[in-house]
């Protein structure tokens, strides 16, 4: 049985969705301001390889995945370039979506945007207000009243006593309470605004993810996901707000995951350590950056350097060279019986241990070096596909990735067909030179009596 660590209750519990064969999620997604980080990857990837387990355990899942694509920082960018802040989300969007791609993402079932659910925004906000959870301000901004809400902190285990007592937050005259959070922001000139009982305005970001998750599971659905920074105050601030209107629980297991770290600091702009996917795209393979995260469990800090992704790299290219030259039957779904199968079953049905069921792929893939049985190879690609990895041709991994001032395929073939041609001619000199030039440019060659196979290092 799947068991998962539910950051609510701070234990793994056996999971057990509301509608038996069913599961509804919703995580996070982007705000739509800039290019994806290499943080982003980490959530994306993760929340994927979850959502791929719980299809490939017979669940019937419904994924939504947001978009915010309104709130201050969008507005500011824009601003910044020039472009209408409608400019500025449909080309991140497609950013995204193309980074998204390349790290081998399913699509979400749903992808909400915050822009096209403002009316159930703004009917969310009434029905707090009405609650006694929410009050309108002077100013035309409405804010929430934690104070109100019992459950306050539950999910974070920060009591409103300890967030007084660290409170750093400038004084609002505005706010009965300084941390009362806002749900509706009057609208200032220039800004896009929508109609409201308290003047234009828009939404504040939190109030955003809980119209959009019940809007497409319901007032009461499985699992809500998203990163660690998330948990507080945003989860927490989405719990007031969604069990403050309807009256009862809003998600029965909370996920989230660890963080990356470059060279062991948080990953920050002021640092000067911040990478965009696109950057790292640069110099990697994008089944290198997934098969990077994917090895390390979902929930773990993972460490990123150059130096870890070409270790992910040289793994990822183990894998596929077992499965190099070895004609796969077709697919007939996987034995779950089978030993290595159930091994790697075991590991993801205990809170989704990606690190141990890569565990399990290698040793299999040392099988099939062995025995190049081609059961055992289709089995290793079949279930190295449950986690979105070892879906391409062998060959194309191996001798693709090519990055800036590296030699293409063709250039290859060329000089490995002179260095036969030198071979032939017995121009053993000349030969040398041909492979030291290869190996230097990062191609390993691999001579057998059926000839040379090359991949790059």
């Amino acid at each position: 049985m799947l068991s998962l660590y539910n950051t609510l209750t701070r234990q793994k519990e056996a999971f057990k969705p509301i509608e038996p064969g069913k599961v509804r999620m919703y995580v996070c997604g982007m705000t739509v301001y800039d290019l994806c980080h290499i943080g982003h990857a980490r959530m994306l990837a993760a929340f994927d390889v979850i959502y791929r387990w719980l299809k490939a355990s017979g669940y019937d899942v419904t994924y939504v995945r947001n978009i915010t694509d309104i709130e201050d920082k969008i507005i500011k960018r824009a601003l910044e370039r020039g472009i209408t802040p409608e400019q500025l989300v449909e080309e991140t969007i497609a950013d995204m979506h193309q980074d998204a791609a390349a790290l081998g993402l399913l699509p979400p079932t749903y992808e909400p945007r915050a822009t096209h659910h403002v009316g159930g925004m703004v009917a969310l906000i009434e029905q707090l207000i009405a609650n006694g959870k929410a009050y309108p301000a002077a100013n035309g901004d409405v804010y929430y009243a934690v104070r109100e809400f019992e459950g306050y902190g539950k999910l974070s285990g920060r009591t409103l006593d300890k967030l007084r007592a660290g409170e750093r937050v400038e004084v609002d005259p505005n706010k009965r309470d300084p941390l009362d959070f806002v749900l509706w922001k009057a609208a200032k000139p220039g800004e896009p605004s929508w109609d409201s009982p308290w003047g234009k305005g828009r939404p504040g970001w939190h109030i955003e993810c809980s119209v959009m998750s019940c809007h497409h599971l319901g007032e009461h659905f499985d699992i809500h996901g998203g990163g660690e920074d998330l948990q507080f105050p945003h989860h927490e601030n989405e719990i007031a707000q969604s069990e403050g209107a309807h009256g009862h629980q809003y998600v029965n297991y909370w996920l989230h995951n660890g963080f990356i770290n470059v060279d062991g600091e948080k990953m920050s702009k002021s640092l000067g350590n911040f990478f965009t996917i696109r950057d790292v795209l640069q110099h990697f393979d994008g089944e290198v950056i997934r098969f990077f995260i994917v090895r390390s469990h979902y929930r773990s800090p993972v460490n990123y350097t150059d130096s870890i992704l070409n270790d992910a790299k040289q793994g990822l290219t183990r894998l596929y060279t077992a499965l190099r030259g070895i004609e796969l039957p077709a697919s007939q779904g996987i034995d779950w019986n089978n030993a290595y199968a159930a091994r790697f079953k075991a590991a993801m049905d205990d809170d989704f241990n990606s690190s141990e069921a890569v565990a399990v792929l290698f040793d299999l893939a040392g099988e099939v070096n062995k025995s190049r049985d081609p059961q055992q190879a289709r089995l290793l690609k079949d279930l190295a596909g449950v986690l979105g990895l070892l879906a391409r041709d062998p060959d194309a991994f191996l001798k693709g990735g090519v990055s800036e001032g590296e030699l293409s395929a063709e250039q290859v073939e060329a000089l490995i067909q002179a260095r036969k041609d030198a071979r032939a001619a017995k121009n053993w000199a000349e030969s040398d030179r041909i492979r030291d030039e290869l190996t230097a440019k990062g191609i390993v060659l691999e001579d057998s009596a059926a000839g040379t196979t090359w991949r790059r290092a």
